[in-house]
């Protein structure tokens, strides 16, 4: 069976999958991820370090009772929360900026420049700025994660249009040989990137005469709307799960973008668990079919798409030296349902290897967790509330109020994830491991010489 099932991915996925990641566009997202990673990782840290030890619910704080011995323990956080400002929290502008440059690089054009105007239209494509009190404010909500879609839209649009512009010589402005090339470069694009960001400002226009908040906005509340009469019930815990890992895997942080769903639909049905606790204990909680019970608890370990079950999956049997080297610094945020090194360093995002267990792995764990609560009444729902960055296989254990067969059957969720990733981290041996900087740049410089002698650029 499990030789059939790799034949299958050799045959099949793996060569489809290559094929893929050589794409211009898709190579171009990819390795701005890639390029994103020590800004992620060392932002995933601090992010652990501030929610373990400093918050006085976190896991670390509460084994060693911190609180106890440092009454104003949570005081300390404040050190350390600016620190996303200018990581996770403009990440949107990061990729903007090097999707677009990646781009110019397989053009052999101005990258610097491209890069720059890749920002300059996302930015002119953002959600309007407010007026309060005579003050602009400029809502930073879609320059993190959740404007990533954005940010590679415009990025790609700017890397493929701008580069062709400027070869364009009636659209160059030539300087006179005693100025500095850099300015003289600078001029030369210049009628190009008129033309670019003043589509840019149009085409927002023209947007926002139909959507007030913009292209964000428009994205946002597309995904919303359909979902908000899901209820309660199995069904809709799953359907969540699955569109909320669809959409990380196209660029948009999906829990974030569903977060006010979800709490607008669970947030009731939590409240009232947590006041059945308090007065009667854990077991026979009126809900037992939420999404912080069965998600959150069996199927988010590691974060989004079980991802610690990659991580140790790739420990296990991958060759590929980049995709060791991310899982060994992705570990310790990982074992702590911190994720986003591993999003955006492997990457996740846009990789069609690991697209297939990233969406499944949960489901299968929602499954789980159903049946073990709900249908044979094994343990009790853990119901009781725990800080997200409790380690995932003791969730269950924890939830329970210490159950020990939940505890097992928080392990057994994880075995399953290193499962149901194994084939797929096994595929990905066959995939070639990207090049290193220089070897990419001159395959991107014959790309763009193979394309000036055929006259055709492969889409």
């Amino acid at each position: 069976m499990m030789n059939s099932f790799n034949a299958f991915m050799e045959k099949h996925i793996v060569p489809f999958a290559t094929k893929l990641n050589e794409q211009r566009h898709i190579a171009a997202i990819r390795d701005a991820f890639m390029y994103t990673f020590p800004i992620t990782m060392a932002a995933s840290l601090v992010i652990l370090i501030n929610n373990l030890i400093f918050s006085k619910q976190g896991f670390i704080a509460q084994i060693l009772f911190l609180p106890k011995f440092f009454p104003h323990l949570e005081e300390a956080q404040k050190l350390l929360t600016s620190v996303t400002n200018g990581t996770m929290n403009i990440l949107s502008i990061f990729i903007a900026y090097l999707v677009a440059r990646n781009l110019a690089k397989y053009f052999k054009a101005d990258d610097m420049l491209v890069g720059m105007t890749g920002i300059a239209v996302f930015m002119i494509m953002y959600t309007p700025s407010i007026m309060k009190g005579g003050v602009t404010y400029l809502p930073t909500t879609y320059l993190g994660a959740q404007g990533l879609f954005v940010a590679m839209l415009c990025g790609g649009l700017v890397g493929e249009f701008l580069p062709r512009l400027t070869k364009i010589k009636k659209l160059q402005i030539k300087m006179p040989e005693m100025v500095p090339p850099a300015v003289a470069r600078s001029f030369n694009g210049l009628i190009p990137i008129v033309f670019v960001i003043m589509v840019a400002s149009i085409l927002n226009y023209l947007i926002q005469l139909v959507a007030p908040g913009g292209i964000n906005d428009v994205i946002y509340k597309s995904i919303q709307t359909p979902l908000t009469h899901i209820g309660v019930n199995l069904y809709g815990v799953i359907i969540i799960a699955i569109v909320q890992n669809l959409l990380w895997l196209v660029g948009i942080h999906g829990p974030n973008t569903l977060n006010a769903l979800r709490s607008m639909i669970f947030t009731e049905a939590d409240m009232s668990n947590q006041t059945y606790i308090n007065l009667h204990g854990v077991v026979g909680v009126p809900h037992r079919v939420t999404w912080g019970i069965l998600n959150d608890v069996f199927a988010n370990m590691g974060g989004s798409g079980m991802t610690l079950g990659l991580i140790i999956a790739i420990f296990l049997v991958s060759r590929r030296k980049d995709y060791r080297a991310i899982a060994k610094l992705a570990f310790v945020p990982g074992l702590f349902n911190i994720n986003e090194p591993l999003m955006f360093g492997l990457p996740i995002v846009l990789n069609p290897i690991m697209a297939i267990p990233f969406v499944l792995t949960p489901v299968v764990n929602i499954l789980v967790g159903y049946f073990v609560t709900v249908v044979f009444n094994w343990i009790p729902s853990p119901a009781i509330g725990m800080t997200w960055t409790t380690p995932g296989p003791l969730m269950p254990f924890l939830g329970t109020g210490g159950n020990l067969l939940g505890l097992v059957i928080g392990f057994v969720c994880l075995a399953i994830s290193v499962a149901m990733y194994f084939p797929f981290v096994l595929a990905a041996n066959k995939m070639a491991v990207p090049d290193d900087d220089e070897d990419k740049d001159e395959k991107i410089e014959k790309g763009a010489e193979d394309e000036d002698i055929n006259g055709t650029v492969e889409a």
